[in-house]
């Protein structure tokens, strides 16, 4: 889980991006890693296959300062082809925070429902109750034809998940769910670590850092 030195005041956050082979995970890093300023993001590491899809898993560490203590977030993406499995698992080890990333296209309705329930066993078989992992979920592609309705993409919500539409490839929606992932995710530490009284780290600095990393104010 998170990594928090309290004596050096720093915060250091994993997040993952999982969800059906070919669904954009990796769009979404490329858009960020472009957003990010410069001198706040580290190299983004992607390894492809020659079919464009990722054989291991993407990287891309960020880096901020809010109420005088370093924040680093190192976000990944997991392969989304079944046959690396092992590899999502492994990805999946101390994760603070997921983004599942959907298809929004009808015919991709099957691929993400297993993407998903694939995401809860490997969680459980980490030891890792799927229930104490903040999620938000976006629906990308929604470029294309023939995809869910906006009414269909809104139920989801009922699950208390917040719920993103998204054209990672028109970089529409990337922003939007990083940063309600970010929010989730800092939420949940916070109500567990308490660091806004022990680390003076007040959270709407903490958002505003954070957008400011992006050239956003949020």
């Amino acid at each position: 889980m998170a990594r928090i030195d309290f004596r050096e005041r720093e915060v250091s956050l994993k997040l993952v991006y999982y969800g059906p082979a070919l669904s954009g995970k990796t769009t979404n890093l490329r858009r960020l890693h472009e957003h990010a300023e410069a001198q706040s993001r580290g190299r983004l590491l992607i390894l492809d296959t020659q079919a464009d899809r990722t054989l291991f898993f993407d990287l891309l560490p960020l880096h901020f300062r809010a109420s005088g203590a370093t924040v680093k977030l190192k976000v990944y993406t997991v392969p989304g082809q079944v046959m690396h499995n092992t590899t999502r698992k492994l990805v999946l080890q101390d994760v603070d925070g997921i983004a599942f990333i959907a298809d929004s296209q009808v015919s991709a309705s099957a691929e993400n429902n297993d993407a998903f329930a694939n995401l809860q066993h490997n969680l459980r078989e980490l030891g890792i109750d799927p229930k104490d992992v903040p999620v938000v979920v976006q629906f990308n592609k929604r470029d294309l034809p023939n995809v869910r309705s906006t009414v269909e993409i809104r139920s989801t919500e009922e699950d208390g998940r917040p719920v993103y539409t998204a054209s990672a490839l028109r970089d529409e929606g990337v922003l939007p769910t990083f940063f309600g992932l970010v929010k989730v995710t800092w939420d949940k530490l916070e109500k567990r670590h308490d660091l806004y009284r022990k680390m003076d780290i007040e959270p709407d600095e903490f958002m505003l850092k954070l957008g400011a990393l992006f050239g956003k104010k949020i």
